[in-house]
């Protein structure tokens, strides 16, 4: 299956019960637009974490109805990430949505040792990118929370983005482990990381899914350019999955894929008790809601 954009997706959904989902800092207009929107399409069922008083008179001003008993108050930015991790640890979320407060703040109280909701498996980031320039979506890691990730915690990262692919219906996502050569160099470690992976990948550690590396962006999205250098892979011009080498290069590729090129991003941490949708907190209504959108599918 390939997914072309957003509206695709959520068109392509089957019916599900409404998710149980924790709002972290709720007390943001485009926050609880997205939430609200979901909320009307039979998505979730919201608790709201945060200013108490805030969630509420926002919530008026968008002419919504809002049981007080679904808000809990917390004054603070690690308030409500701790009281918000603590919910979903006592069983009351089946996801958890960052609202106004940085993702720094929710990861710490996520990842915390006694308290957190961690499951033992490397958590990672995806960013599922709409991109105008590209023909299906992207799925971007890990940008945001592996930091300089080794072949062990590689192969965690790219299990959690192919699992989550074919959570939303992908019979086989094809994944690119990106480096700057299509050759392994001993100077360049990640290339021997890329090509472990695609041997790893053959061999079907992965489940169903295509691996290539190491490989270039350009080849990895564009068919022309692979043909031009006579690089053969199915992989190549047509990749789901671009697997970055370090949290800077994924960071730096899902923001210039973003912002400069144009595109609708939503986000995702996996490898918790239950998906964490992490949005910028500049990120339109419409972005939020997508992630919780496809945390929503997620089984």
């Amino acid at each position: 299956m390939v997914i072309a954009g957003f509206p695709q997706l959520k068109s392509t959904l089957r019916e599900l019960p409404p998710k149980a989902a924790v709002v972290a800092a709720a007390h943001d207009e485009h926050t609880l637009q997205a939430v609200f929107a979901a909320r009307r399409d039979n998505l979730i069922r919201p608790i709201l974490v945060g200013r108490r008083e805030e969630i509420l008179s926002i919530a008026r001003r968008l002419g919504e109805d809002l049981d007080p008993d679904q808000v809990a108050d917390a004054p603070d930015d690690a308030g409500c990430a701790a009281q918000s991790v603590a919910l979903i640890r006592s069983g009351a979320g089946a996801m958890l949505i960052k609202g106004m407060l940085p993702t720094g703040t929710l990861l710490k109280a996520a990842v915390h040792k006694e308290t957190g909701i961690r499951t033992g498996a490397v958590m990672s980031h995806v960013a599922i990118l709409d991109v105008p320039g590209y023909h299906k979506l992207l799925y971007v890691t890990d940008g945001g929370m592996v930091v300089a990730p080794d072949l062990e915690q590689k192969r965690h990262i790219l299990r959690n983005a192919v699992d989550f692919c074919r959570f939303l219906g992908y019979d086989c996502p094809k994944a690119a482990a990106l480096c700057a050569v299509e050759t392994v160099n001993p100077a360049m470690p990640e290339t021997a990381d890329a090509a472990a992976l695609k041997a790893e990948g053959e061999r079907g550690d992965f489940g169903p899914c295509l691996v290539e590396g190491p490989i270039a962006l350009d080849l990895a999205t564009d068919a022309e350019a692979a043909r031009i250098k006579g690089y053969r892979s199915p992989v190549a011009g047509d990749a789901d999955i671009l697997l970055a080498p370090s949290i800077a290069a994924g960071n730096l590729l899902g923001k210039s894929l973003y912002g400069l090129a144009g595109g609708e991003m939503a986000g995702v941490v996996l490898g918790a008790r239950v998906p964490i949708t992490v949005n910028s907190r500049g990120a339109t209504a419409e972005e939020k809601y997508w992630s919780i959108l496809i945390c929503a599918a997620m089984k």
